[in-house]
C-alpha cells in the first residue's frame, strides 16, 4: 500500500513544543510522514550558569540530607557534571554515598551507577507515586529529603512529604524559562488557531503552561482552548505533562508508556483514524490535514483547496453553492471567481478531476458512489 510506504502520518502537520529532545521527536514524526512545525515553548537555563542549582548543591554538601530522590537520568547526570565543573564533584558524590538514594526508574539507576554510586531502592513501576508511598510508609517526620527536579512540577508530592513532617529541599536541575525568540512559538500558536496543525505534542508541563500563557498574552486564549477542544489533538507524554491543559478542560491523549516512541505510535493510530474516508467516483478518498489520499496515493493540496474539499465532505454527495464555498475560502473576499480558480487547482492537485462534479448554476458536489448514497443521505 502507498500509505504504508509514505508513512501513517503522511498528509498531517504536527506541532512540537519541546526544547530538549525536539530534534529526536521531530525525526520520529518525519520518518512516519508528518510535516513538523517546531515552536519551542521554553528554553533551558545552561547548568554552568545556574546559580540556583549551585546554591542548592552547596547547601546539601554543607548539610547532608537523609534521602535523595533522583527523578530523571539526564537530570541526575547533569547535576553531577555541573558540580564537577564548579569544583564540587567529589564532595557531592561523597554526600550522596552517605544517604538513602532513591532512583525513579531503570534509566535513573543507570545514571546513578555510572557516577560510581548505588541506589538504595527503585520502584518497578517507574512511578513517583510509588516513591511517595515508600517514603510515607517509612515515616518522614523530621527527615530532610532532597528532590532532584527536572523542570517538571510534581503535584502533591512535595506537599504530602511536608504534611508528613519532612523538610524538602528542591534541586532545580534544568530550569526552564520562556524562549528568547518567541517567533517560532507564535507561528505554532497561529497554526493551531488557523487549523493548519492537526496535532500538538507536549513533553513537559511547563511547555504546556507556556503555550497557554503566550496565548493569554496575545489575547487569544479562548480561541486556543476552543481549537484544542475541537479540531487539534493535544498529545502529552504523560499525566503530569497534561495537567495544565486539563485544568482548562482540554482532553489530552497519553501513551501507556511515558516515552517519545509510544507518543509517536499513539499519534500514528489517532490521526489516521480521525481522517474522513469516502467512496467517490470509484475511488477511495481519505481527507487529511494538508493532503488527500486517493486510493492510497498522497496528493498534497494547497490551503484553499483543503478548505473547499473539507466543506464539500461535510455533506458528501450534496450540492454546495458557490456562495457557501466562498465563505469557506480564507481571505477570498466576495468574488465567486475565487471559488472557480481554487476549484481548478484542487482538481489538478487531486489528479482525478471527476471526484468533484460541477452542478450547473448550483455549485459543486463530491461524486459520491451510488452505493453510498443511502449511507450518507445524499440528494441525487
Amino acid at each position: 500500500m502507498y500509505e504504508q510506504e509514505q508513512g501513517p502520518l503522511a498528509g498531517f502537520t504536527v506541532g512540537v513544543t519541546a526544547a530538549r529532545r525536539a530534534d529526536e521527536l521531530g525525526a520520529l514524526l518525519r520518518r512516519r510522514g508528518a510535516a513538523v512545525v517546531h515552536g519551542p515553548a521554553l528554553r533551558i537555563v545552561p547548568l554552568a550558569d545556574d546559580t540556583e542549582l549551585l546554591a542548592a548543591t552547596k547547601e546539601l554538601i554543607d548539610h547532608a540530607p537523609d534521602v535523595v530522590v533522583a527523578t530523571t537520568a539526564i537530570g541526575f547526570r547533569g547535576w553531577v557534571e555541573a558540580a564537577d565543573g564548579w569544583g564540587y564533584g567529589e564532595e557531592l558524590l561523597d554526600c550522596l554515598r552517605g544517604v538513602e538514594l532513591l532512583a525513579r526508574g531503570p534509566k535513573v539507576k543507570g545514571a546513578v551507577r555510572a557516577a560510581g554510586l548505588k541506589e538504595t531502592w527503585s520502584p518497578s513501576s517507574e512511578s513517583m507515586a510509588e516513591v511517595l508511598d515508600r517514603l510515607l510508609g517509612e515515616g518522614v517526620a523530621g527527615r530532610r529529603i532532597a528532590l532532584q527536579l527536572h523542570g517538571e512540577p510534581l503535584p502533591g508530592f512535595v506537599e504530602a512529604l511536608k504534611e508528613g513532617g519532612a523538610e524538602v529541599v528542591g534541586v532545580p536541575v534544568y530550569r526552564w524559562m520562556p524562549p528568547e525568540d518567541i517567533g517560532p512559538l507564535d507561528r505554532l500558536l497561529d497554526g493551531v488557531l488557523t487549523g493548519t496543525l492537526d496535532a500538538v505534542t507536549f513533553t513537559s508541563a511547563p511547555a504546556a503552561a507556556s503555550l497557554l500563557t503566550r496565548a493569554e498574552d496575545r489575547g487569544v486564549l479562548p480561541e486556543l482552548l476552543a481549537a484544542l477542544r475541537q479540531d487539534v489533538l493535544a498529545l502529552c507524554v504523560g499525566p503530569v505533562t497534561a495537567l495544565p491543559l486539563q485544568a482548562h478542560g482540554i482532553d489530552t491523549l497519553q501513551p501507556e508508556r511515558f516515552r517519545l516512541g509510544p507518543l509517536v505510535q499513539l499519534l500514528c493510530q489517532e490521526l489516521p483514524s480521525r481522517a474522513r474516508t469516502l467512496p467517490v467516483a470509484g475511488h477511495r478518498v481519505e481527507i487529511r490535514g494538508h493532503a488527500v489520499l486517493v486510493d492510497g496515493c498522497l496528493h498534497p493540496v494547497p490551503p484553499a483547496g483543503m478548505a473547499l474539499i473539507n466543506t464539500l465532505a461535510r455533506r458528501p454527495g450534496w450540492v454546495v453553492s458557490r456562495a457557501d464555498l466562498l465563505r469557506a475560502l480564507p481571505g477570498a473576499g466576495r468574488d465567486e471567481h475565487a471559488v472557480e480558480t481554487a476549484m481548478a487547482r484542487l482538481r489538478t492537485a487531486l489528479g482525478t478531476p471527476k471526484l468533484i462534479q460541477t452542478v450547473v448554476k448550483r455549485g459543486y458536489r463530491l461524486a459520491l458512489d451510488p452505493v453510498a448514497d443511502s449511507k450518507y443521505g445524499t440528494d441525487t
